[in-house]
């Protein structure tokens, strides 16, 4: 085709890429599935043109060297190459959604994101406005490399936190708690960092570079029900099938522990001036594990007065 005879599709790509982006942002972050619809119509159809037009997307227009009508072959060009990288980040969007795990992927999605960008970007550079690809990658590479170098701490905290997310050791909402005695629950995971929200109500930063050295005990997992034990002193001159069964009571009268699996009382030891005996038993959150200790000393407190149990002198 003539250069004539290019300039109606590249008017027509034009309006398409334009009407592209206004309904797409008509469309809303809240439907995603819509969106990739919008940016598959509008590609396709863009395509469509193109191949019609004999419109190459992926070499430079040498029809049109000034004036509107190259300006037009370029903005079309940028264009489609832009509803390309929509496109796929939107069908990459759908599968983190259809997998039902959008936030754990949130760092893997972003650097896919990124990489489609940058290979979009290097493309235009290349395709439309003829710029040498093989120089703009060596120069990136070294602007990489010198990055890399004043980075280095910075990036280790990147890589630490996609390793922790493909490793799954933890997702957001999750109880966990650090070798240090560090607990908490997780409430973000970003680039740099995981934030863990205490049982006091503190958030703490701590970066992925220092969580991928230390070992991590999952609270959440395989659920969120979490053992307790309280131990108990009484009195020597008691016998010991009393005290057990006191003990059981006390467990089986509280609402807030989990009875599937049954709670349960170990007498530990016994020597002449007392019995000791652990109860063990489960609750539904370690958040919640505060109110059923306090609940069960109160228990221990009624029983013992109504039983007439004598608590032990401390060891």
């Amino acid at each position: 085709m003539s250069g004539d005879d290019h300039f109606l599709p590249l008017v027509l790509i034009n309006a398409l890429g334009v009407a592209g982006i206004i309904v797409w942002h008509l469309q809303g972050r809240a439907r995603p599935r819509g969106r990739l619809i919008v940016q598959i119509l509008f590609f396709t159809s863009m395509s469509i043109v193109l191949f019609l037009g004999g419109i190459a997307p992926h070499q430079p227009d040498d029809a049109y060297a000034e004036g509107l009508a190259a300006l037009l072959s370029k903005s079309a060009r940028i264009l489609w190459w832009t509803h390309l990288a929509w496109t796929v980040i939107g069908f990459i969007h759908i599968y983190v959604r259809l997998n039902r795990k959008p936030r754990e992927a949130h760092l893997i999605l972003d650097m896919a994101v990124a990489a489609i960008y940058l290979g979009v970007a290097l493309s235009v550079m290349g395709f439309v406005f003829g710029m040498p690809i093989a120089t703009l990658v060596t120069t990136s590479g070294v602007v990489a490399l010198i990055l890399g170098l004043a980075l280095q701490n910075t990036l280790g905290d990147v890589f630490s936190g996609i390793a922790l997310t493909l490793g799954k050791a933890y997702a957001i909402g999750d109880w966990v708690q650090l070798s240090d005695g560090t607990a908490g629950r997780v409430t973000e995971i970003n680039w740099r960092s995981t934030n863990l929200l205490t049982s006091v109500n503190n958030i703490v930063v701590l970066p992925n570079s220092m969580l991928a050295k230390q070992s991590l005990t999952s609270l959440s997992r395989p659920d969120e029900s979490h053992l307790m034990t309280l131990g108990v002193r009484f009195a020597a001159g008691q016998r010991p099938r009393i005290v057990e069964d006191v003990m059981r009571s006390v467990l089986e009268s509280s609402a807030r522990i989990i009875k599937d699996p049954p709670p349960a009382v170990a007498l530990k030891g016994i020597d002449a001036t007392a019995i000791e005996a652990e109860l063990q038993f489960r609750v539904a959150s370690i958040a919640i594990g505060i109110a059923a200790k306090n609940e069960i000393i109160d228990l221990i407190h009624d029983r013992c007065s109504a039983s007439g149990l004598s608590l032990a002198e401390p060891a």
